[in-house]
């Protein structure tokens, strides 16, 4: 049987051919693990762990890494966190602080409902919600 295969095995065509294929597989190899890497590195994953892991085992370990990577990239968490974080804020706009606790509180309360810290005085005609330093009423006119 060897010497039925010898001509083609020998011949200058299978032998490019199979020099070709070979160097294809290491092209494929190399940009593989380089994606690995960056990727990995994107997801902060460990880029060098699993780039050696795709070197090691050619396809087993990129397919591994596909099936465990982290879902997002860190630059993805990081802006989804600022985008909480500005929301939360313009939330907080609507409602005030407490002095003393730094606790939500709404804008017509007059003493905080967490460290009961006096917040505002009611007005002595309307009883609307007044700032501790005002001497009348912008509501009625009332001189405090």
């Amino acid at each position: 049987m060897g010497e039925l295969l010898d001509p083609i095995l020998k011949s200058p065509e299978f032998l490019l051919t199979r020099n070709l294929c070979s160097l294809f597989f290491v092209v494929i190899d190399i940009a593989i693990v380089f994606w690995v890497w960056r990727d990995a590195n994107r997801r902060g994953a460990m880029g060098w762990f699993w780039a050696m892991a795709a070197l090691v085992f050619p396809f087993a370990g990129w397919i591994i890494y596909l099936v465990v990577r982290p879902p997002e990239f860190v630059a993805d968490a990081r802006e989804r966190d600022l985008e909480i974080r500005a929301k939360e804020a313009s939330l907080a706009k609507d409602y005030e602080t407490c002095s003393a606790c730094y606790k939500p509180v709404e804008k017509d309360f007059l003493i905080c409902p967490y460290c009961m810290k006096k917040l505002r005085k009611p007005c002595v005609e309307c009883g609307k919600a007044l700032k501790l330093n005002w001497s009348v009423c912008p509501y009625c006119k009332t001189k405090q």
